[in-house]
């Protein structure tokens, strides 16, 4: 089988397994369902991922419109699709790595990654978050809205863990910023990038 043919069998496998459940998500919704199960093989994904009102729509205006990804670890850049990103204007940034977030976040004893959504915030444009392994970044977030800081187009949030993963989740899922956050522990960069790429490729469809 051709590579594609091979992904086009898996979603149908995935819709199949998932049986009624399948038929309970909006089609732009299911979308995004199928491509984390397909990148995990983890059906709980049918089951965990919330989605705010119209987060779907918001998200791909927002990507019509050459949005700036940006993404809390290196590994959920490395995951997106960035041909796909490129052919809309779309910009995928990661700050994790750069010497003057390091020396910040230990200077001032927080996480690189609550420093990372500082520096999205100052970047003055829309901007989508995809978090996928760090809840101190949601945390942030949060903070930086409650402040009237930073209000992303898009929050994705899905990191996995055990400390603060559920309370930072729940903190999103409570407010009116757009999201689609994957309640519980499990999540993962690999599962942020998931979620970017569904978005990304819907729009593609589109053209």
């Amino acid at each position: 089988m051709r590579p594609q043919e091979i992904e086009t069998r898996s979603m149908e496998i995935i819709e199949e397994e998932l049986g009624e459940r399948a038929a309970a998500w909006p089609p732009e919704e299911l979308l995004v369902v199928k491509r984390c199960i397909h990148t995990s093989a983890d059906f709980d994904y049918g089951e965990n991922l919330v989605f705010s009102p119209g987060a779907v729509e918001i998200a791909l205006k927002a990507l019509r419109n050459g949005v700036t990804i940006v993404t809390d670890t290196s590994m959920a850049a490395a995951g997106i699709n960035k041909r796909s990103a490129a052919a809309l204007g779309v910009e995928v940034r990661c700050f994790i790595a750069d010497p003057d977030v390091a020396e910040e976040a230990k200077g001032r004893g927080i996480t690189r990654s609550a420093v990372c959504m500082e520096r999205a915030a100052a970047l003055g444009r829309p901007v989508i978050a995809a978090v996928g392994n760090a809840p101190t970044a949601l945390m942030r977030i949060k903070e930086l809205a409650d402040e009237g800081r930073f209000r992303p187009e898009l929050v994705i949030g899905v990191p996995v863990g055990f400390v603060n993963v559920v309370e930072a989740k729940e903190m999103i899922l409570g407010t009116d910023i757009p999201h689609i956050v994957a309640r519980g522990r499990k999540g993962g960069s690999n599962i942020a990038a998931a979620i970017v790429n569904a978005l990304l490729y819907q729009v593609r469809r589109e053209e």
